[in-house]
């Protein structure tokens, strides 16, 4: 069925997705209702890959729509209406629903279930992608496997930042960032590299695809 979904029908199936409540593949269930979010279009050349939608962003359906979305922006050099239009930006986040909190408070690892099920049918249909926002290690994990470039399980943050703009032969350019959350303000307190080098190169990159 999937093989000959268009990519507004798949969006459709995906947001409707109940599989981690119903009938869970890596126990156990989502505990609440699920709300898959994602945005996609097939004109869209810049692929942002977070974690997973926080809590706010459950809450009003709108994927980075908090402070750290705020963060994000502000590295990519645009604004709420830019980012929220899929024309030009899309959002396929490693886990399309809010996972839950720890008990600390912080947001729970994003569902396996949403990539081993709808990733690489999304992905095959947005072929126009040449710019891939890794967002956090799961992102990051995922997207460079992908990409033919598996990363070592012990690979550090700092130094796969560094390496940006490395091409991938016949596919899209990686960055890979720190998650823009406050509780990254540590390392990025610690690293000023990454917004003195990172950030100028990410705003061109961006707004030459824009």
């Amino acid at each position: 069925m999937i093989g000959s979904t268009t990519l507004k029908q798949l969006a459709v199936c995906v947001r409707a997705c109940r599989l981690c409540r119903d009938r869970p593949l890596f126990p156990p269930a989502l505990p609440h209702e699920p709300r898959p979010i994602l945005q996609v279009s097939a004109q869209a050349r810049i692929l942002v890959a977070g974690q997973a939608p926080g809590i706010r962003a459950h809450t009003s359906g709108l994927p980075f729509d908090d402070p750290s979305g705020d963060r994000l922006r502000d590295w990519m050099g645009i604004n709420r209406a830019q980012f929220y239009d899929a024309s030009r930006l899309l959002i396929v986040p490693m886990g399309f629903c809010f996972p839950g909190h720890t008990p600390d408070k912080g947001d729970l690892p994003p569902r396996r279930e949403c990539a081993s099920l709808w990733h690489e049918a999304l992905l095959a249909l947005m072929p126009q992608v040449d710019l891939v926002l890794a967002i956090g290690r799961h992102a990051q994990a995922y997207h460079f496997r992908r990409l033919g470039r598996p990363l070592p399980a012990t690979f550090k943050l700092g130094d796969l930042v560094r390496r940006r703009l490395e091409p991938f032969a016949g596919g899209p350019r990686v960055f890979a960032l720190p998650h823009p959350s406050w509780r990254n303000s540590g390392w990025l307190n610690d690293n000023p590299w990454f917004e003195r080098d990172v950030v100028p190169d990410l705003r061109e990159a961006v707004a030459a695809l824009l």
